[in-house]
């Protein structure tokens, strides 16, 4: 009898599990479909699904009009970028928090996680002066740096957790045998918290990629990024969904592939510590 509950609420789980994944997916997919829809099939009533004249004139016309290459590159430098030097940041702040801690560490973490609450639109105009001041509006440095910045709180905060999980003991052995510090962090705690620091490197991949605000404010043309091209085929003359949702798909297609290939490291890090 607790076998066959067990197995019905196994195939619940999997059934429910299926559901929610395919209602959050089917955004995406709905996109990717009326891509490949003319205009006039893209806005028709009742809706097309399946059954519809497949074209690729929308992704022909897209690729004639915009130089997607150079907003793909620009996503690129700008995402990883930011991802990497973020991580060189929290690393040795998330060390000195987890092995180092001080009576307001948790302050400090809880205050560093607070700021992610802060509505952007506060603090645009201060920056947006402080670029036009430092010549760093619409560069691919200035982007990388905003957008480190309004990620590195979620990136110490990870790799916190990250590291509060290994024993501090192989640390004081390390240095009882004259580890020191940089020998610590690089040959001791990286090598063990590599799941961690690849599951945070790459969701803050997808956080800066997926980032429109600051990407939209701070570039007009040179360092604009997928997001910005995204944006670039909302127009006045109004919207043509079906060369927009060819964009979008074009847009997302790189950190979809990304994610699909990384996906078990992605659930290795993110898991990493849950289980005694």
């Amino acid at each position: 009898m607790a076998r066959a509950v067990t197995t019905r609420r196994k195939a619940f789980n999997t059934l429910l599990a299926w559901s929610i994944g395919l209602l959050i997916f089917f955004p995406i997919l709905w996109t990717i479909l009326t891509s490949f829809k003319t205009e006039a099939q893209a806005i028709s009533d009742p809706p097309l699904f399946l059954f519809f004249d497949w074209t690729l004139e929308n992704y022909a016309v897209v690729q004639e009009r915009s130089d997607y290459t150079r907003f793909l590159w620009n996503s690129i430098i700008i995402a990883g970028g930011s991802t990497v030097l973020g991580i060189l940041i929290a690393v040795p702040a998330a060390w000195s928090m987890a092995f180092v801690p001080s009576k307001r560490t948790k302050d400090i973490l809880l205050w560093m996680l607070s700021t992610k609450m802060l509505p952007a639109v506060g603090v645009l105009y201060p920056i947006y002066i402080l670029f036009i001041e430092l010549g760093l509006l619409d560069t691919r440095l200035g982007l990388t740096i905003v957008l480190m910045l309004i990620n590195l709180p979620i990136i110490v905060w990870m790799l916190y957790t990250y590291f509060k999980e290994i024993p501090g003991e192989i640390l004081e052995a390390a240095r009882m045998d004259g580890a020191g510090l940089k020998e610590e962090i690089l040959f001791i705690l990286t090598p063990m918290a590599i799941p961690g620091i690849a599951s945070t490197f790459l969701l803050n991949i997808i956080l800066a990629w997926n980032e429109a605000f600051w990407t939209l404010n701070l570039t007009a043309a040179k360092a604009a990024p997928l997001t910005a091209f995204i944006a670039s085929y909302s127009s006045p003359e109004g919207l043509f969904y079906a060369k927009l949702s060819a964009a979008a798909t074009m847009a997302i297609a790189p950190i979809l592939i990304l994610g699909w290939f990384s996906q078990k490291q992605l659930v290795r890090g993110l898991t990493f510590g849950a289980v005694k």
